[in-house]
């Protein structure tokens, strides 16, 4: 007599399985703009223009250093993402979070191209926080 196996897992929504590869392709994406915006500023200082008396004044290169680290962080955790990491998506929202951050830092020196990258980041937190978007192993 044959014997079957009821399987017992939750399953996870295919909601929740769009929202975290929703989250991974953002992740991928802003990390990068992130790491683009990096670049260019530690490559050509005369790329970005300072804007005036900003009260967080803070040299080019150093924001293109700040800029490639977090972009390179970025990439890694949505990569990692899509593997399906426990800890990616705890890592995603921290760093999701120090992303938009520092590009709220970085509004003066390129606008348009901060603001994307903050709502990018909001997107991530969103989608990663939804109810059922990670699994936990048992």
């Amino acid at each position: 007599m044959a014997q079957y196996q009821v399987d017992t897992a939750p399953r996870v929504s295919a909601w929740a399985i769009g929202g975290m590869t929703f989250a991974g392709t953002m992740m991928i994406l802003a990390g990068t703009f992130q790491t683009f915006a990096g670049l260019a500023a530690i490559f050509d200082d005369q790329f970005f223009v300072v804007a005036r008396g900003y009260t967080f004044d803070l040299d080019v290169t150093a924001w293109g250093w700040i800029h490639l680290i977090i972009g390179i962080l970025l990439l890694t955790t949505g990569f990692a993402l899509f593997a399906g990491r426990v800890w990616a998506a705890v890592t995603a929202i921290v760093l999701a979070m120090l992303s938009a951050v520092s590009n709220f830092f970085f509004i003066p020196y390129y606008p348009w191209w901060s603001l994307l990258v903050i709502a990018l980041n909001i997107w991530v937190i969103w989608a990663i926080t939804r109810p059922g978007a990670v699994r936990v192993p048992e």
